[in-house]
């Protein structure tokens, strides 16, 4: 899952906005740099999220508390990682880095034929370690993008997006790397998948071209490891693959959704109320999985994206452009959710 850098250039002056109203008591949890998809250990009491900070050319993994304390590095330093998660019922996590093949930062990529993309860096393994970063090993490793990782509550299941079939895929297998299974078989990008809460079900992000004009810029743009997502909807199946449904159709870039724990909702990000204005302002929303009730969560004139519920629904945690000290920043929020 990539962080639409584009964004990055507004700064905002205010935590709270008054059209809010579904969100209490919001903390700030980072102060400075690039922080985003922050999510939460099995108990709630702690977050694993990606950061470019300091002395960080580009993104690594850190770990922190709740209440935002005692923030520790748990990748290598070296690459760029992105997509960490931790292993439920377990001392593991995951994440992707492109360190096992290029210990550089790799060069960033956001323009390519005058269009928006970004990098499916083929480099990016899927790696496993305990929570400390230490005992690392590579659990899904090829010569193509395996990333965007994300595991089931009962822990046993990993869904990940792979190009290793020629196509951006969704796969799903067992959290020690074996019985890989393919779930989705259409030509575009289908990824940035989550499990709910009861692991039946799973809701991504897909682009999926029609006419042969579209399929072909696509193809051409995959080909350069590069994938414009300046399009994309929510999508649900069965965790076994079947039943794939759109839940919207905006021709917007809607994407980072997450299941609320009730099973009927499912919160994302996009920038379906921007469009005129060149779709920089991307906000938080919440719709039901058959398309209906759509409601408006962020109001923030930036950026607000990667969503994830406490297990209870209670609290959200989510990145935000928001009362930013410097231009370019992305922070780490959390606040009840009502």
């Amino acid at each position: 899952m990539k962080k639409l850098a584009f964004i990055l250039a507004f700064t905002s002056l205010q935590t709270t906005f008054a059209q809010e109203t579904h969100l209490k008591n919001i903390k700030q949890l980072t102060f400075g740099g690039e922080n985003a998809e922050a999510y939460l250990n099995e108990d709630g009491t702690k977050l694993i999220f990606q950061s470019t900070h300091g002395d960080f050319a580009c993104d690594q993994i850190f770990t922190m508390n709740i209440d935002g304390t005692n923030k520790k590095l748990v990748s290598t330093g070296k690459g760029r990682t992105t997509c960490a998660y931790y292993v439920y019922g377990t001392n593991k996590i995951i994440f992707s880095s492109t360190h096992q093949k290029d210990e550089k930062c790799p060069e960033p990529v956001m323009f390519a034929q005058g269009k928006y993309v970004w990098h499916i860096n083929p480099n990016y393994d899927i790696f496993v370690s305990d929570t400390n970063g230490e005992d690392l090993k590579p659990l899904a490793s090829s010569k193509y993008y395996d990333a965007e990782a994300t595991i089931s509550t009962d822990g046993k299941k990993i869904i990940f997006t792979s190009t290793r079939d020629g196509d951006l895929e969704l796969y799903k297998m067992n959290t020690d790397g074996t019985n890989v299974k393919r779930l989705t078989n259409t030509v575009g990008y289908d990824g940035g998948a989550f499990f709910s809460d009861d692991g039946t079900k799973i809701i991504y992000r897909a682009y999926h071209p029609k006419t042969e004009e579209e399929i072909k810029i696509y193809q051409d743009l995959l080909a350069q490891d590069l994938v414009q997502p300046s399009k994309m909807d929510l999508w649900i199946m069965n965790s076994d693959g079947s039943e794939q449904k759109q839940i919207t159709n905006f021709g917007a870039a809607s994407f980072a959704p997450f299941m609320h724990p009730d099973g009927k909702r499912v919160i994302f990000c996009s920038n379906l109320h921007s469009q005129k204005e060149g779709g920089r302002n991307f906000d938080l929303f919440i719709i039901n999985l058959d398309g209906t009730g759509l409601e408006q969560i962020t109001d923030n004139e930036t950026f607000d994206g990667f969503p994830m519920f406490t297990r209870d629904g209670k609290k959200l945690v989510f990145a935000s452009n928001r009362n930013n000290a410097k231009k370019g920043d992305t922070n780490i929020f959390i606040a009840d959710f009502e």
